[in-house]
């Protein structure tokens, strides 16, 4: 077919790769920088260090880490992926309604996929990758592991055995693997979170100090949050020689560390709630003093908030007004006479006095305090920082294998993380309506997790979860990623089964019951190969493609989730069948986009498409069959509705 840029009357043609990264950091610094744009269109750096001025470190030597490999990984990261991920209805619990998405295949190929669609769009990442103790995970001598691996992996296409093996630590390259296996990964997660998302990954101590380099230059020094010791094992583990270790790490790092809604507290329990002894109109509450107890903070070093309050004996409220009547003045100076200073500037005392209250204690003198409410207006509980060492029981790894028994009926994988540890990590990382992804998904655990903990909310959050098919030796389940997906199914049966599906009033379902599944494999659009023999036999079958260019046995479904990716829309739009012209259509997103999967177009259903005003359409080239005429007029009828694109695949 003739190219589209000489015969601007053609339709576009569908770009099927994933998102070129390159590029979308060259687009970022042309906007930024516009002035270091070439006449060739590419980037000048000598003007970006003009613009940067003196931000620009030229020396040779600089710190950070570097490692073999390390300059592949980022062509691994540049090279946009052809594959597609198709559907599995039969796989999946309640298709039509769920927002929850299990896919199974190689991670890194599907977080190239879901760059278009899921680009800052995901709130919090938890991920549990393989600890590198020598057989932990299965390893390609590619490490970037394309899709033609994961066929050859997956048995979908022949080859002379497989490229995958183990990583004992006698290999001389055994920690390169490992980061050669993990860069990319974590690189491509990042485009992925929100500007206030954050990431947390569980790892023990044979990888701790690397993950750490790893994670400071893909997310910035600047954005690490935490390493959060897990106690997993109070036993200890009896194999180690010299000290038995109980614990693991989770280390935390922010897209944006400076956002306030990066982190979020945990509620307040036990104890903490007992301190909230008082109450009034509003609710209960606990005094806190207002004086800063720190005596460096003092005139001297905070002399903006060393000023007088006000206090009526009366009552014990408290005031900036001098001129009231028989109020008595109070400085933040101690029992013995040190001047310090007030938390609060005068500003924050102008606007939030009412909660300041005086008493008098002992020697005469006046403390004031400040009321801090267990419930805010919104009912929410007052919430408190997490410690970094976590020796909660329920984080042991008894508790993980128990709640995969207790589903299952028997030990089906070693080590699963328990769901308690999830819970409280994704409270500190999301809300009520958020996206979470575990591209190391495992056993599941982060789903079992997130449908436990909003199984009452009207707005829960929705996870996606990624896995490798790894064989597991069983017959049952061959793989962890039908362990992953059977262990879902029977927790949602188990929900469903301990309470009722709908909220009293609201008739709205608990939480979301249900995930969609899919599966990765090549593209359904067979591409031209440019990298083929140019003999008459090779050439004669290439051409065949521009005749019948999608791959057999593809059903509609494949074709429109293949497009819906590729068009950047989330794998759980909305998507309506509508008949038009004796056609089948797909409105996609209230109409935002309309797919026409036939393969005999007609005038009718065009004019039809195009009266129906979507923001986008896209047709198969095979519904023209070679009618260059009625392709022009459609793109010529779109164009008079006001549609700006129309592409064709």
């Amino acid at each position: 077919m003739p190219d589209n840029d000489q015969h601007p009357q053609l339709p576009e043609k569908l770009d099927l790769r994933s998102l070129d990264v390159a590029e979308l950091r060259q687009h970022e610094l042309l906007r930024l920088f516009p002035e270091i744009r070439t006449e060739g269109g590419k980037l000048d750096l000598d003007r970006l260090k003009l613009a940067l001025g003196q931000a620009v470190d030229a020396g040779r030597e600089r710190f950070g880490m570097n490692w073999p490999g390390k300059a592949d990984c980022f062509k691994t990261i540049q090279t946009p992926s052809m594959a597609t991920l198709r559907p599995c209805p039969e796989e999946s619990v309640n298709w039509d309604t769920t927002e929850n998405v299990i896919i199974e295949g190689d991670n890194l190929e599907v977080l190239k996929l879901l760059q278009k669609s899921y680009l800052g769009k995901v709130k919090m990442i938890y991920i549990d990758p393989p600890y590198n103790t020598g057989n932990d995970f299965i390893y390609p001598d590619n490490y970037s592991e394309s899709l033609q691996t994961y066929m050859e992996y997956t048995e979908q296409v022949d080859a002379e055995g497989k490229r995958f093996g183990t990583n004992p630590e006698s290999d001389g390259r055994f920690h390169t693997k490992w980061l050669n296996m993990m860069y990319p990964r974590l690189y491509l997660a990042r485009n992925m979170l929100r500007e206030d998302g954050v990431i947390f990954v569980s790892i023990d101590d044979n990888e701790s100090d690397n993950l750490m380099k790893l994670c400071n230059e893909v997310f910035g020094e600047e954005n690490f949050i935490a390493r959060i010791a897990v106690q997993v094992n109070p036993r200890g583990r009896h194999l180690d020689q010299y000290v038995a270790q109980t614990h693991e790490y989770v280390i935390a790092f922010a897209k944006d560390a400076a956002n306030s809604t990066t982190m979020y507290g945990l509620d307040k329990e036990g104890r903490m709630v007992d301190e909230y002894d008082k109450e009034d109109a509003t609710g209960r509450y606990r005094e806190l003093g207002l004086r800063n107890r720190n005596q460096a903070f003092n005139p001297k070093t905070r002399p903006n908030l060393f000023y007088p309050l006000y206090v009526n004996p009366a009552d014990g409220t408290v005031s900036l007004d001098k001129s009231r009547e028989h109020s008595e003045e109070v400085l933040p100076v101690t029992s013995d006479g040190v001047e310090t200073c007030w938390t609060w500037g005068k500003d924050k005392v102008a606007v939030e006095g009412s909660i300041l209250v005086a008493r008098q204690i002992e020697d005469g003198t006046w403390r004031v305090s400040r009321k801090d409410y267990l419930e805010s207006s919104d009912g929410s509980v007052a919430t408190t920082l997490p410690k970094s060492l976590w020796p909660d029981k329920e984080f042991n790894n008894d508790y993980g294998r128990r709640a995969l028994q207790e589903l299952f009926g028997e030990s089906v994988l070693d080590f699963p993380k328990p769901p308690e540890l999830l819970k409280r990590l994704i409270k500190l990382g999301s809300l009520p309506g958020d996206i979470i992804l575990d591209f190391f998904a495992g056993s599941g655990t982060t789903a079992h997790a997130s449908l436990e903990l909003d199984g009452e909310n009207v707005r829960p959050r929705h996870f996606v979860l990624v896995q490798l098919p790894e064989p597991t030796g069983r017959k049952d389940f061959p793989t962890i990623a039908e362990i992953t997906r059977e262990r879902v199914r029977r927790l949602l049966k188990k929900l469903d089964a301990e309470e009722s599906t709908v909220l009293p009033g609201t008739g709205a379902n608990q939480g979301d019951r249900g995930f969609r599944a899919f599966r990765l494999d090549e593209s359904s659009f067979q591409a031209w190969d440019t990298n083929s023999s140019k003999d008459g036999a090779t050439l004669e079958q290439q051409m065949q493609l521009h005749i019948q260019h999608i791959r057999e046995k593809r059903t509609d479904s494949d074709l429109l989730f293949e497009i819906l990716l590729k068009s950047g829309f989330p794998l759980t739009t909305p998507v309506e069948t509508l008949a038009l012209s004796d056609k089948t259509i797909y409105s996609v997103a209230s109409g935002a986009l309309i797919l026409c999967l036939e393969r005999a177009l007609t005038m009718e259903i065009i004019r039809a498409i195009a009266e129906r005003k979507p923001e986008r359409v896209v047709c198969l080239d095979a519904g023209f069959a070679g009618n260059d005429q009625l392709k022009t007029n459609a793109v010529q009828i779109f164009k008079t509705k006001g549609i700006g694109s129309f592409k064709t695949v």
